[in-house]
């Protein structure tokens, strides 16, 4: 089965698909070793992993060279973030097969104005309904498999209110979205009425520090949310681990003893290596040759 086949079965299916966010190869890959159906590809990871902030900088090469990289990595479907779609109509098109080209399963586009801010932060823009409508209609139009995912992302909530964010939800769904994506919802009681205002199947974004509150996932699923992302769980938990493991080498100039007993062929073996070394051995001999007589 297809990837973008087995996301619409899984997405049609129960439980909620949670997606955990990946940026890398390393994470995408334990991501698939915890057992987790799907991983979502994070923009903001992605920035960052690039040495950027989530500030529009990163180009569509950028990004669907990176989801290459993952989908290369795993056997899972991948979601991946697709910005405003890094321009207007015909961007948006190529985005759309530059992505399904690298093996994506499902994207999601925005409303901001670009270059766009991550959506969890202050001083977000938006571009006109029109505007956003017309790139979900023409994303709609590219897709060369019709399972591949398409989720409108609307940020307007911010900075329009919860009913233009609802509005455009819908409408999105009708220009040809599979799932709407409500951005950066600030309380619980929001959060439970989305679901129930939308028209379709709903995403949940849970950003730790983030402005939406961080719910359990059982509660989401239990609101009726489709899909769960999970942008920010391993970055920020690198992030922190490598900061206080670096501080503590700093002052104590002791390498920090090992926290468990993954040793070096552990973290080879987590990637395949067993496999490659049996592919090394295949074709080496396995006997003497025989003497000429």
């Amino acid at each position: 089965m297809q990837h973008a086949t087995k996301l619409r079965v899984l997405l049609a299916a129960r439980p909620m698909v949670i997606a955990p966010g990946v940026y890398d190869g390393i994470t995408a890959r334990l991501v698939e070793l915890a057992g987790f159906s799907v991983a979502y590809m994070t923009g903001a990871g992605t920035s960052l992993s690039l040495g950027y902030p989530d500030l529009g900088l990163l180009t569509l090469t950028e990004m669907a060279d990176n989801a290459g990289i993952i989908t290369r990595t795993i056997d899972l479907p991948l979601i991946a973030d697709a910005d405003t779609g890094y321009g207007n109509e015909l961007n948006v098109t190529r985005t759309v097969r530059e992505y399904e080209r690298a093996g994506v399963a499902g994207m999601h586009l925005e409303d901001q104005v670009s270059p766009k801010r991550c959506g969890h932060l202050a001083g977000k823009e938006v571009v006109d309904r029109d505007e956003f409508l017309a790139k979900i209609r023409a994303a709609a139009a590219a897709r060369r498999n019709p399972d591949f995912v398409l989720i409108a992302r609307t940020d307007s909530r911010a900075v329009l209110g919860l009913d233009e964010a609802i509005w455009r939800a819908n409408a999105a769904l009708g220009a040809g979205a599979d799932i709407a994506f409500v951005e950066a919802i600030p309380d619980l009681a929001e959060l439970a009425a989305v679901p129930h205002r939308v028209n379709g199947p709903c995403l949940l974004n849970i950003v730790q520090g983030g402005k939406t509150p961080e719910v359990n996932l059982l509660d989401a699923e239990a609101m009726g949310y489709r899909l769960a992302i999970m942008p920010s769980l391993l970055l920020s938990t690198m992030m922190e681990t490598a900061e206080t493991v670096l501080r503590q080498l700093k002052e104590t100039h002791q390498p920090p003893a090992a926290a468990g007993k993954m040793n070096v062929a552990d973290r080879f073996q987590r990637f395949r290596s067993d496999e490659w070394d049996a592919l090394r051995n295949r074709f080496r001999e396995t006997a003497a040759p025989q003497a000429a007589e």
